[in-house]
C-alpha cells in the first residue's frame, strides 16, 4: 500500500510548533514573526517528511493560481538577457510562485497566440519583457491582467517598469578612463536611436564636462551595435594621427570589434589603448584578451525586481483594490574591472605606435 501523504499537522508535530507557524513559514508570509531558528526547524521537518504546501488549494482559497508568465520577444532565446529569466525564476520560487515562459520571436501573430495560451492558464500577472531597453505598446489583450514591464517602458502611467540606468552606466565607464588619466576618449556607439544610445551619449558628455574635458563631436562615431560596427568605428578613430588613447564602446560586441582594429594597427591593450564598455556579456568580456572592463547591465536584478513588485501589487490588490500605484525603477549598472584599462601611453610611446 502507498503510505499516506504527510500533512501540515505531521510537520507541526515533528517540529514542535503550531500548525499556524508551519503555514506561515512554508507559505513565506512576510508579516508573520517567525524566528530564524524556528523557520529552519520547520523547513527541516518538512524536508524529512517529504511535505510540500498544496499551492493549488491555497490559490483557490485566494482565487489565485500563484502563477506568473514572462512574455518576451527574444529573451528566452538570446544569451544576452537570459539572466532576466534566472532572476525572475529564483525570486518567484523564493516567494512560492511559479513562472511560465512564453517567447514571441517578435511576431505579432505568435504574440497573440501566446497571450491566449497564458490567459487560458489563468496566470495572475504578466512580466512583459524585451531583449533591449526600448519603448513598447502592451497588447490590448493584456489590458485586464496586471503587467510589469521588464527592460522596456510605456506611455501608460499605470504600468510599472524596470530598466537599466543607461546614463549612469556611461558616466561611470568614462569616469573610469578619466581616473586613469585619459583625456582623449573616443565613443563608438549605436547608430539606432534607442534609449540606450541617448542615455549613454549623455553620460559620456557629462563625465567629460565634469572633468573639464571639452566634448569633441568627431570622437563620437556610430555604426551597427555589433562586432563589425565596432571594428569599423574603432578603425576610423585609431587611424587618426591624433588618435584617442581610450575608447568607450556602446556594448561588449562593439568593444570586441575595437580589439580587432587595435590588433591590426599594432596597438597593445591596455598599454597603447584602454577600452571600456557596457553589458558584461561574460562569454565575451572574459574571453577577450586582455579581459574587458565593462559595466554590467542588471538583467538578473531586473527580473527579480519585476517579480517581487508584481507579486506585491497582487497581494495589495487583494487587500485594497484601489492601491495600484505604478512604480518606475531604474537600476544601476556596476563596473566589472578586468584588464583593459591602464594609464595613457607617454607621448613618445604613442607616437611610435602611431607610426607603426
Amino acid at each position: 500500500m502507498t503510505p499516506p501523504k504527510p500533512t501540515i499537522r505531521d510537520v507541526a508535530l515533528e517540529a514542535g510548533v503550531s500548525v499556524t507557524t508551519v503555514s506561515h513559514t512554508l507559505n513565506r508570509v512576510s508579516t508573520a514573526r517567525v524566528k530564524e531558528e524556528t523557520r529552519q526547524r520547520v523547513e527541516a521537518a518538512a524536508a524529512r517528511l517529504g511535505y510540500a504546501p498544496n499551492g493549488l488549494a491555497r490559490g483557490l482559497r485566494r482565487q489565485r493560481s500563484q502563477t506568473l508568465a514572462l512574455l518576451s520577444d527574444r529573451i528566452v532565446t538570446t544569451p544576452y538577457a537570459g539572466q532576466i529569466i534566472l532572476g525572475a525564476q529564483e525570486k518567484a520560487a523564493e516567494l512560492g510562485w511559479v513562472l511560465m515562459l512564453y517567447s514571441t520571436g517578435e511576431d505579432p501573430d505568435v504574440e497573440q497566440r501566446e497571450i491566449r495560451t497564458l490567459l487560458g492558464h489563468q496566470v495572475d500577472g504578466v512580466l512583459y519583457g524585451t531583449m533591449y531597453h526600448r519603448k513598447v505598446t502592451v497588447p490590448e489583450a493584456l489590458s485586464t491582467t496586471p503587467v510589469v514591464l521588464v527592460d522596456c517602458f510605456s506611455n501608460d502611467p499605470n504600468l510599472s517598469s524596470v530598466v537599466p540606468d543607461e546614463y549612469s552606466a556611461a558616466r561611470d565607464a568614462v569616469k573610469e578612463l578619466l581616473d586613469h588619466g585619459h583625456r582623449d576618449i573616443g565613443f563608438i556607439t549605436n547608430v539606432d536611436d534607442v534609449p540606450a544610445t541617448q542615455g549613454r551619449l549623455r553620460g559620456y558628455r557629462y563625465a567629460l564636462r565634469q572633468a573639464g574635458v571639452n566634448f569633441q563631436k568627431d570622437l563620437v562615431v556610430a555604426d551597427v551595435s555589433e562586432t563589425p560596427g565596432g571594428y569599423r568605428t574603432a578603425l576610423q578613430l585609431l587611424s587618426r594621427r591624433d588618435r584617442p588613447t581610450a575608447i568607450f564602446a556602446y556594448n561588449d560586441r562593439m568593444a570586441m570589434g575595437a580589439y580587432r582594429a587595435a590588433h591590426e594597427l599594432g596597438l597593445d591593450i591596455p598599454r597603447d589603448l584602454s577600452v571600456v564598455s557596457v553589458d558584461n556579456q561574460e562569454i565575451l568580456a572574459e574571453g577577450l584578451y586582455p579581459g574587458l572592463t565593462t559595466m554590467a547591465l542588471p538583467h538578473y536584478e531586473m527580473g527579480s525586481w519585476a517579480v517581487q513588485h508584481l507579486i506585491g501589487r497582487l497581494k495589495n490588490a487583494d487587500q485594497d483594490p484601489d492601491a495600484q500605484a505604478a512604480e518606475h525603477c531604474v537600476l544601476p549598472c556596476p563596473i566589472v574591472r578586468r584588464h583593459s584599462v591602464a594609464a595613457p601611453p607617454n607621448p613618445r610611446r604613442k607616437a611610435a605606435a602611431t607610426h607603426t
